[in-house]
């Protein structure tokens, strides 16, 4: 071969080797990816409307003095059951005790007055009767007296008062119950109408649980509900007592309370969860599809559904109403029969040929495998023998 052929060769092929580094790369075609489906079908919701409740008594005081002063004792404690007409607390009696003599003192000296003013009257009434005075005199005297009469039930009635404000300076349960709050300490200066012994008493007990407000309309009272308590599992029946008419100014919710049979006594304070039968869907049948299912398609929500003549996906917008567990219940945008994209939906875009997964049987144990252990055992002792003859 020449050499001006050789170079010629040479300069070919280094052309169609610039022209092949030069040219776009043929575009590979996308992967066809594996999901899994469910075909659309209508089920029946299994699960209901569940509230948080409180067992509470029907009737809770929040017990004061009817006076202010000086707490100096309180004998109750915390969850002690009381008895009507028990001491709870006391005050420091001994201001009301010297108001109570001075006012009994004043009821003294009025009956003194009044005493005099009737026998000065009866005096000139005597002499009136043989006409020593005139009439307008034994009027006059007959006037000190209603006066003086008129003062002493005056100074009886500030007695009487008095000494109920030194009553009121003992507390006492008007109730039998259980203390469930306490309010003060002795020593401390509480003034009349505060709070000191909060007592909840004996008798029917109410569930107290609330309600959102767009479905406090569906809860009638004198509907049942079922009443289940957390620590022991078990479920009683209750009916709805009173429905608030008004919603809390924070929580936007209406509380509800719910009246207990009197053989249902559950502990004051006992965690419940409260399922009003008015919120019982059981039996509807809606569709459901798992929340894998679900992506995000602007502000809305949306699945994709496999069209099966062309094995493609395309993205369908649904309307989701509420949950039962962990399932979305769909209101609109699919019908019965239709194929949805339950797992793999994020990794999807429009037209995208997809295959069905399959998931794949375990491989069955060949017992060959299993026997080896029985043949090779003898081989490595024999080996193991013939090692320590030689």
């Amino acid at each position: 071969m020449s050499t001006r052929t050789f170079y010629t060769a040479g300069a070919v092929l280094a052309a169609a080797l610039l022209a092949t580094a030069c040219s776009k790369p043929a575009p590979s075609e996308e992967p066809v990816r594996a999901v899994k489906v469910s075909t659309v079908g209508a089920s029946s919701i299994q699960s209901g409307s569940e509230f948080s409740g409180e067992v509470r008594p029907r009737i809770e005081s929040r017990l004061g003095f009817r006076v202010a002063g000086k707490l100096v004792r309180r004998p109750v404690e915390l969850g002690q059951m009381v008895k009507a007409g028990q001491v709870l607390a006391q005050l420091d009696p001994q201001d009301y005790k010297l108001a109570t003599e001075a006012a009994r003192a004043q009821v003294a000296a009025a009956a003194t007055n009044r005493d005099l003013a009737a026998a000065d009257f009866k005096r000139f009434k005597e002499l009136r009767d043989q006409n020593f005075i005139s009439g307008a005199e034994l009027e006059r005297r007959e006037a000190t007296l209603k006066a003086a009469q008129a003062q002493l039930d005056q100074a009886q009635a500030q007695l009487n008062s008095q000494g109920n404000q030194a009553s009121y300076t003992t507390l006492v349960a008007d109730m039998a119950g259980v203390v469930t709050a306490i309010n003060a300490e002795p020593g401390q200066v509480v003034s009349a109408g505060t709070p000191v012994v909060q007592i909840a008493q004996d008798g029917p007990r109410d569930v107290v649980f609330s309600v959102p407000e767009d479905k406090v309309v569906m809860i009638k009272a004198g509907s049942a509900v079922d009443v289940k308590v957390w620590a022991s599992k078990t479920t009683v029946k209750g009916v709805v007592r009173e429905v608030a008419a008004s919603a809390d100014p924070v929580t936007r919710t209406f509380v509800v309370k719910v009246a207990l049979d009197a053989k249902d006594s559950l502990a004051l304070g006992t965690t419940v969860s409260v399922v009003p039968q008015a919120f019982d869907r059981s039996g509807v049948q809606v569709i459901k599809l798992p929340t894998s299912a679900l992506v995000q398609s602007g502000k809305s929500t949306a699945v994709w559904v496999l069209d099966s003549a062309s094995m493609t996906v395309k993205l369908q917008p649904i309307t989701v109403a509420t949950a039962d567990g962990n399932e979305a219940v769909v209101a609109d945008g699919l019908q019965p029969g239709m194929q949805v994209v339950i797992a793999g939906v994020h990794v999807l875009s429009p037209g995208q040929k997809v295959s069905i997964y399959k998931e794949k049987m375990p491989l069955a144990p060949v017992g060959a495998a299993q026997a080896a252990p029985e043949i090779v055992a003898p081989a490595v002792a024999k080996a193991t023998s013939d090692t320590a003859a030689k």
